[in-house]
């Protein structure tokens, strides 16, 4: 493969940009099943100097990462479109967040079943089975579907 062109991997995600001898070279994008994107100048297969993006636009670098870094725990949708008013809260990057499958959890790339060891995408699709260490961190940090929010209503 060389000169211009795409190439789907395995995983799903597709390379757009410069091959020579069959590698990535020059400059290409790699768009992830999630959304996300990896934009790079490549020598040989290896990026050299690049820039990922995630699928809500929210750009990462390096040196000057502010998202989440402890200070500041806002979504990047807050941080783009400010806070919601009080009482209603935001638990997750999208808004209206997923409506996760009963008994399962969101893990952040999809639901997962307790009960099969499961994780599978928003769409359904398999991912992965998780193992000791995934299924006991997912129990203890990621929002459940039987959730209740216990939210101050305000008064009329």
């Amino acid at each position: 493969m060389e000169g211009y062109g795409y190439y789907v991997l395995p995983t799903g995600a597709e390379y757009r940009g410069s091959l020579w001898d069959g590698m990535f070279h020059g400059k290409g994008e790699l768009l992830l099943p999630t959304g996300g994107s990896y934009r790079a100048l490549w020598d040989r297969g290896v990026a050299t100097q690049g820039k990922c993006a995630f699928a809500d636009g929210l750009e990462y670098d390096e040196e000057k990462w502010r998202y989440c870094d402890g200070y500041d725990r806002r979504f990047y949708t807050e941080i783009c479109s400010g806070f919601k008013p009080p009482g209603i809260p935001q638990f997750t990057n999208l808004d209206p967040p997923k409506i996760i499958p009963e008994g399962c959890y969101d893990c952040g790339d999809g639901f997962y079943d307790p009960k099969t060891r499961v994780v599978v995408d928003y769409k359904r699709k398999f991912l992965r089975n998780a193992d000791n260490d995934e299924h006991e961190w997912i129990l203890r940090t990621c929002r459940k579907a039987w959730d209740i929010t216990t939210e101050q209503k305000p008064k009329p």
